[in-house]
């Protein structure tokens, strides 16, 4: 058991974290700065101090030249295999999901017309698991923060509560809005006031709820 001194410790552990969180060791200057030393060369003397107890191997003439050994270089191995793990596991749970741009008339949703490219992203980003990305056109709904350009996650559903985000289908046009039915009225709700709500007639009107609104994507130019 290698016994060191409370400020050996300290800059022993600061070695193990930059690696752990960067992938190398610290300089000399970063340790210094770290732990408030007025030069390089006092971080000097402590690493050599580590090198002679054996914790640390030093290699001459690169600035991050510092390896560690033993019990703290396998607790890096560790942490970096449990690092590598989590980053795998969190792409193998990514999932495919098909961008709609504009929508044809009278296809399909998910026609392949209808198809600009695919993501793969997290579905814990989102309330539930998406079927499909819509990209938002106009600004119907940009009080609740749907903006053009922004890419809806989408639930295939064909029912839905008042209140809740969808989007639907009159005829060849394809809409987002805040659906609310009262008996056999169905009204399309924008959440700006300069656009008007929509009435729908389900025996006279060609409608369907394409999906449920569950998360958003931005994107940045």
């Amino acid at each position: 058991m290698i016994k060191l001194t409370a400020r050996q410790e300290q800059i022993l552990n600061l070695i193990k974290d930059a690696i752990d969180n960067t992938g190398f060791p610290p300089t000399r200057a970063e340790i210094a700065a770290e732990l408030g030393f007025k030069s390089a060369n006092a971080a000097e003397e402590h690493l050599q101090a580590l090198a002679r107890k054996g914790a640390i191997e030093i290699a001459a003439g690169t600035s991050r030249g510092i390896r560690l050994l033993g019990a703290h270089a396998e607790s890096a191995r560790q942490a970096a295999t449990a690092a590598a793990s989590a980053a795998a596991a969190a792409v193998n749970n990514l999932i495919s999901l098909p961008l709609i741009g504009r929508v044809a008339a009278g296809s399909p949703i998910l026609a392949q017309e209808n198809l600009e490219t695919s993501y793969n992203v997290d579905p814990a980003l989102f309330s539930a698991k998406p079927d499909f990305l819509l990209k938002v056109r106009g600004e119907s709904m940009r009080d609740i923060g749907i903006m053009d350009g922004d890419l809806l996650a989408v639930k295939k559903v064909d029912s839905a509560k008042n209140g809740q985000v969808v989007v639907a289908r009159i005829g060849s046009e394809v809409t987002v809005k805040r659906y609310r039915k009262t008996g056999s009225t169905i009204e399309l709700l924008p959440e700006n006031p300069d656009f008007k709500i929509i009435t729908v007639n389900p025996e006279a009107d060609e409608f369907a709820l394409e999906g449920l609104a569950v998360g958003l994507l931005r994107t940045w130019h």
